[in-house]
């Protein structure tokens, strides 16, 4: 085999494992909560509505800490998915991920469980409208609070959402999320 030969086989050799990794990557779905294999499906939207309304902040006197939040969160997407975790280093978990968060950018220690995190104090946020940057989300999958994310506005939320995957930013209004969107917590007013 010439040279040229062997540089176009070794080509379409990475070509079609790049594929082949891809196509891998897009079958590991599972859901956060409680049990690490459980699936979820995922939809992408192509806008989210909530995208058109003016961005919220938490109150004035907590502006800073709720930007420290969000260039967290933000900072963290694509860290692998890990049950359990809660660290950049081992991967996280939908509330590990969300107690990492404040506990490094706004001194809160929350525990360690998306339905105990629901139950913290602060001001419940029933509509997603009215849901500002750095507030919790909480999700009703299977009947009871079993997943968590940041808020980071404009409809969007980042949250550890599956086995296999990667920290990422979901539009929180996208029809998986929005059927199941139980409330908002909001911690830094």
């Amino acid at each position: 085999m010439t040279a040229s030969g062997c540089r176009i086989a070794a080509t379409r050799l990475r070509l079609r494992l790049r594929l082949a990794l891809v196509g891998t990557g897009v079958l590991l779905l599972a859901a956060c909560a409680g049990n690490p294999h459980r699936r979820e499906p995922t939809f992408k939207t192509s806008h989210s509505l909530l995208a058109d309304l003016p961005a919220k902040a938490p109150s004035a006197a907590s502006a800073g800490t709720a930007n420290d939040v969000l260039f967290r969160a933000i900072a963290l997407v694509g860290t692998p998915y890990r049950w359990g975790g809660n660290t950049p280093e081992s991967g996280f978990d939908c509330s590990g991920l969300v107690d990492y968060i404040y506990r490094n950018a706004a001194d809160i220690l929350l525990p360690h469980s998306s339905r105990a995190m629901s139950g913290v104090d602060g001001r419940k946020v029933r509509r997603m409208t009215d849901l500002a940057s750095g507030d919790l989300v909480f999700f009703d999958i299977g009947g009871d609070i079993s997943h968590v994310g940041v808020y980071v506005g404009k409809g969007r939320f980042v949250h550890a959402p599956n086995s296999g995957g990667t920290v990422r930013l979901d539009d929180i209004d996208g029809p998986y999320w929005r059927d199941h969107f139980a409330f908002g917590k909001r911690l830094l007013d």
